[in-house]
Parts: C-alpha cells; structure tokens; sequence
C-alpha cells in the first residue's frame, strides 16, 4: 500500500487524494517527530509560568480573559473538544473526514503547533486503522478553523463520541480504538485548541473539487466538440491562430482539446442543404472562451490550494523563536473565496452545455435532425424530458453559484464577529460538481445520438471511438422511445468514471 510521509513543510495535493480517496497509509517523518517535540519544550515551559498565554493558560474566544490554574488545564483541554463537538445533520462523506484529519495532521507537524507527538502518532494510526469519526454537515463558520468537525475528529483521539469502522459500520470511538490496539490521547495544555482550529475541511473539499473538475473540464471540451459535430458546427473558430490573439491559457486549451477530437470528421462545417456554415451559435462557439475561462479560474484555485497546504494554520502558532503568538491564519477567506469561484464556473459550464443540448433536440435549430431526436416525433417524445432534467440541473447549479463568502455572520459573543463560511462554500461546491456531472452526461448522451442520425457523413475517429464505448458501456443509442433513466445513469456513471475522457485520448492522445 501507498505511503505517505508527513514532514515539517506541508503535503502536496497529490499525498491528500491518496489518503483521503486511495486508503494510503501515513508516517511521520524523524523531522516532524523532532519539531514537535521542540515546540512542545516551548509551551511546556509557558505553561510552568504564572503569565497568562493564549490557549495554553487561558480560556478561549470570548472567554480568553480567564487565567486557568494548572488543576483545571487538562480538563479545559477535554471540555473544548467536548463542547465544540457540536455538529448537527447528514454526515459528510468518509474522503471529506479523511482529508480533514489528515490536513490537521499536516499543520500538527509543522512544529507550530505545540501538540506532543504521541498526539501526532495517535492521529496517524487512526487513518491507517481506517477509523472514521462521525463529522455533521453543519457547525462550521469557516473561521478559527472548522471548529466542529474538527472537534468531531478530536473527540475520536480521545475514544469518545461514535466513529465508522474499515468495515462500514458505526460504533463507539473507544471500541474502535481498542479494537486496533490505539490508546486514547490525555491531551495536554493547548493540544485540544490545536486539534480544531483550522480550515482543513475546506481545504480538503477544495482539493478534491480540483482533481474532480480538472477531468470535468476535459470531458466538456470533449462532449462540445461532439455536439459541434452533431450541429454541421465549422471548426474554424478552433484555429490556433484566433486564440494566440487572446492569449488565456485556458481558452487556448480548450480549443486545442475540442480541434484534436474533431481531427478528420466530414460533419463539420455543413448546413443540412451543404452550403457552407458561417458562424454557429454562441453556445458552439465560444465553448472554449466560456470552458477556458473556468480552466483558468481552476488554475488560480490550484494556487491557492498549494499555499494553503504548504501553511501550517492554529492559533496561537509557536514560532521559531520560541514565541506563542496568536494570530488570524485560521481565517477561511482565501479558500472560501476559490471555492465560490469554483461554482460559479461549474454553473456557466453546465449552462452553455444545457444550450447545446437544447439546440440539438429543437428541429428549427438542429440543422436537420428529428425534432427530440424521437424516433417517431409525436409517437416518441425522443430525449425531451432528458433536457428537462439537464435544465432543472442546471437551476440548481445557478442557486449553488450564489456566494456564501460574501455572508457572514458573528459568533463568540461578537469576539467571533467576520467569518468566512468557506465550509458551506466546500459543500455547495462538491454538490455543483456532482451536478456538472450529470448535465455534462445528458449533453454526451444527446449528441452521440444526433451524430448517429446524421447519414452519410462519418464523424471524426475520435468521436466514433467515444461512441462506440459510451454504447459498450450501456448507453443505448436511437430507437423508440424507451426508459430513459437507465441510459442517462449509465452514461452519468461514463463521464464520472473518466471513461469518456480515455475513449477520446486513444484516438487524440493525452489531452489538455
């Protein structure tokens, strides 16, 4: 099995899909089990001290003017993770808990944390027992961190609360521990507040989002050049030359991939009476524009996501110089902001596939094909109520789009007073992206079949080479009316998959 080493200087993207999605098992590197314990020298020295320190003598929020005695610090350690295990709603999804944990385990290594490293070791043997706490949908503020799934986290180092076995089911935390031979944590001064106190939630979920929409993208690069296709679309506004004028690297690429599938096809650049195609729909037309864009929004968020997973997030941080310092890193704006960004790009991409598609089924715009793509028109419906369901999809993504950085609402009796929201930000992100899915799915299904219609004229090998693994993968093609669920789950599950996008790159190789 994979294995990553955790160090003092951050993860890639790359080691949290292994551990969050791939199961990879985790180790601490000697650097990191060296810098915790350095740092936890610093605060164990603080703590001897009668100076009141934050979150290590102290109380927290708007209780951080009380000077806690030493009696009372471990069980202030215990009462905020108890306390601020406070999520309500579904659970969130296994990778989702996976990632978080592990992006806390990133910033604990850091060795500007102050946690011990029998904390770190302990939060390490949970993910490679594959324990899973139990993580609510809602109590996250996106700022001091993603408090309550984080505590939710923590509270199953301390073998309290309920957490999922490797086997699925969901027991007691302390079982679960006991089953592995994993001792619960006492957790010392500070190490409570450190456990929960960042945005690795949100971080993760965007993570994920990146690896999830960076094959989205090409499949819709792929499903426009299709649909191109299946409209007698010209292929000349795809040229190199036009998009080196307006140099966005994603646009670029986006014209580059569609140009590669459309390689060799006699459909393009015809109306149903042969004269020649002049200008196609904007939504045929500036698919790379509206697609390049997004990949280039993507590129920003990767970005961001990079620094953030090289940064380590608590408050307070102990520096290198042996100060306990407090600070505002926990502040979810820069990864709340990306990931509003995210969905606001998911929601024009599955808005400009939703018109192609219905383009493709409207017999005064198709450019000859049957009205619905019906077998019989009147007899069958064809694919009517697919666009109705990629409509209603597409509804749903326009309301997700809606920013939940730009609200705010204060907490911690106004100590807590401009939060990010960039948890709720993640979750209405991975719910866009489930949808795009999905629209992305109904346009392939459409204009696989509308080429199949098209007589006389052979698409282009690419384009044949997806058709013929969409129709081995279940999804059937023209005919009579029929269930039509069935297909659009099975071509739901071939866009999903990444096998649309490995028909393609036979033919085109890699794409971009």
């Amino acid at each position: 099995m994979h294995t990553v080493v955790v160090g003092t200087s951050g993860v890639t993207a790359s080691d949290v899909l292994a551990v969050a999605r791939g199961g990879a098992r985790v180790e601490l590197s000697e650097e990191a089990v060296a810098a915790l314990a350095a740092a936890r020298g610093i605060v164990d020295a603080l703590a001897a001290k009668p100076e009141p320190v934050y979150g290590v003598s102290t109380g927290f929020g708007a209780l951080a003017t009380r000077h806690i005695s030493q009696e009372l610090r471990a069980q202030l350690q215990r009462n905020i993770v108890r306390s601020h295990a406070a999520g309500m709603g579904p659970r969130v999804e296994r990778e989702v808990v996976r990632a978080l944990m592990f992006l806390r385990l990133k910033t604990v290594c850091s060795g500007h944390t102050g946690v011990r490293p029998e904390v770190a070791q302990t939060m390490a043997d949970v993910l490679n027992a594959g324990i899973t706490p139990v993580v609510h949908e809602y109590g996250s503020l996106g700022c001091s961190g993603d408090l309550a799934p984080l505590s939710h986290c923590a509270l199953t180092l301390m073998g309290e609360g309920d957490a999922e076995g490797p086997d699925g089911s969901v027991r007691p935390a302390g079982e679960l521990l006991a089953a592995h031979g994993i001792a619960p944590v006492e957790l010392r001064e500070k190490e409570g507040l450190a456990l929960l106190n960042g945005t690795d939630g949100m971080l993760g979920m965007l993570v994920m989002a990146l690896a999830d929409l960076d094959a989205l993208y090409k499949s819709a690069d792929v499903t426009a050049a299709l649909s191109l296709e299946a409209l007698l679309g010209t292929d000349k506004v795809l040229a190199p030359e036009l998009h080196a004028i307006r140099p966005h690297p994603g646009q670029g690429a986006s014209a580059a991939n569609m140009l590669a599938v459309l390689k060799g096809s006699e459909l393009t650049g015809h109306h149903q009476d042969d004269a020649p195609r002049v200008q196609d729909a904007y939504s045929v037309r500036c698919a790379p524009q509206v697609a390049g864009a997004g990949r280039d929004t993507l590129a920003h968020a990767r970005l961001v996501a990079e620094r953030e997973l090289a940064s380590a997030v608590d408050n307070p941080v102990v520096l290198p110089d042996g100060r306990v310092e407090s600070n505002g890193n926990f502040h979810g704006a820069p990864v709340a902001y990306v990931l509003d960004f995210l969905a606001i790009a998911v929601a024009d991409l599955a808005s400009i596939a939703e018109r192609r598609t219905d383009r493709l089924l409207d017999k005064n715009r198709s450019h000859g094909l049957p009205p619905f793509l019906a077998d019989d028109a009147g007899v069958d419906s064809g694919l009517m109520i697919a666009q109705y369901t990629q409509a209603a999809l597409v509804s749903e993504l326009k309301r997700l789009a809606v920013p939940a950085s730009a609200d705010s609402i204060p907490s911690s009796a106004m100590q807590e007073d401009h939060v990010s929201m960039g948890w709720s930000a993640a979750r209405k992100l991975r719910a866009a992206v489930d949808n795009l899915t999905r629209v992305l799915a109904i346009e392939l299904y459409a204009a696989t079949r509308a080429i199949e219609l098209r007589e006389g004229l052979a698409p282009a090998p690419a384009s044949q080479a997806v058709i013929d693994a969409v129709r081995d993968a279940g999804v059937q093609g023209a005919g009579p009316d029929r269930f039509l669920a069935p297909d659009l789950a099975a071509a739901d599950a071939f866009v999903r998959g990444g096998e649309l996008v490995a028909a393609a790159e036979k033919v085109t190789g890699p794409l971009q």
